[in-house]
């Protein structure tokens, strides 16, 4: 039995969702105690993983580099697979969201995003970026506009969504429903983790091979400073809740990096390890966890005291996370 599994525990209301790359599971956590309640079998080289609004489900991208093209479906209450998705020709998926009901997804081999619907079992949207290895993916809550990390272009693309004039009212008859309008954006090497602040206003992408993390205008779609942030290797990046602090992590080094939103500085290194991958903040402010991926442990750390508290072991090799929670 792995340890500090409780067999037979119900999923909680608030779960950490922790995913196993070598052994390709997903691990759900009770945050309260930190202890696995269940492990379930994902598909191969899990990498992402997202909740439904409503929290009875996680979906698993199956990754490959390119060689798979499924996503795990994982019913959380009942804490068993479900169906997998074949994504058809659309392979590497990687990025997740979960926004206005559908599955958000990049297939990086294709150059592509995808939405699935669960509801249809149906994919129902499919857009070029025409970049390289578009990797990472968040989409607005209104559906307006999304963004994706595109790694070897050293690119994000802004694709938002276009008014397209109805038939009739002067436009072509086959005019389509809806269109999209998309904007390259060079950043530096290897963009590939990134957030956007609380606030909407900020994009912050970190670039692993230059270092450097590179800032843009949400609203003018324009890098306005790159920040010599020395995070060579970085994996993720996200914001605290509260906006105030962002934390990079990397997998090149034992550092979890953590910088000032505000002053735009380095404000502390923190050892957590032989490198770390996947970035997850508790919904409430109080903690962080970071997937230390060569270590098998992921790191919990007091974001007052910008200290770690502890550690959990969900599984070989961690790397994606996230929040499921029911009763939205």
């Amino acid at each position: 039995m792995m340890p500090g599994l409780l067999p037979g525990a119900d999923t909680p209301t608030a779960a950490l969702l922790v995913l196993s790359k070598s052994e390709q599971t997903l691990a759900i956590v009770d945050p309260g105690s930190h202890q696995v309640v269940a492990r379930i079998p994902s598909g191969p080289d899990p990498h992402e993983v997202v909740a439904s609004t409503d929290g009875r489900f996680a979906f698993i991208s199956n990754y490959g580099g390119g060689r798979y093209n499924t996503i795990s479906v994982i019913d959380l209450v009942g804490q068993k697979a479900l169906p997998t998705v074949d994504l058809g020709a659309l392979r590497g998926p990687h990025g997740l969201d979960f926004q206005g009901g559908m599955v958000w997804f990049t297939a990086e081999a294709a150059k592509v995003i995808g939405r699935y619907d669960p509801a249809s079992q149906k994919i129902d949207l499919v857009l070029g970026t025409g970049q390289n290895r578009t990797h990472m993916i968040a989409v607005s809550p209104d559906l307006k506009w999304l963004v994706t990390s595109n790694v070897s272009s050293a690119t994000m693309t802004f694709i938002e969504k276009k008014s397209v004039q109805a038939p009739g009212a002067g436009g072509p008859m086959n005019a389509p429903p809806q269109d999209w309008d998309e904007t390259v954006v060079a950043v530096g090497r290897g963009a590939e983790g990134f957030d956007i602040s609380p606030d909407g206003k900020e994009l912050w992408a970190a670039n692993a091979q230059d270092g450097t993390v590179s800032i843009l205008d949400v609203a003018s779609k324009k890098v306005v400073q790159t920040l010599a942030a020395d995070v060579t290797g970085a994996n993720r990046l996200k914001f605290t809740p509260d906006g105030k602090l962002v934390f990079v992590s990397t997998l090149r080094g034992p550092d979890l990096t953590i910088l000032d939103a505000a002053t735009r500085r380095t404000v502390k290194r923190l050892k957590i390890g032989r490198g770390a991958a996947g970035i997850q903040m508790e919904p409430g402010g109080a903690r962080a966890y970071v997937a230390c991926t060569p270590d098998d442990y992921v790191v919990i750390v007091d974001l007052q005291s910008m200290e770690v508290t502890g550690r959990l072991e969900a599984g070989k090799q961690p790397d994606g996370m996230a929040w499921a929670v029911r009763g939205r």
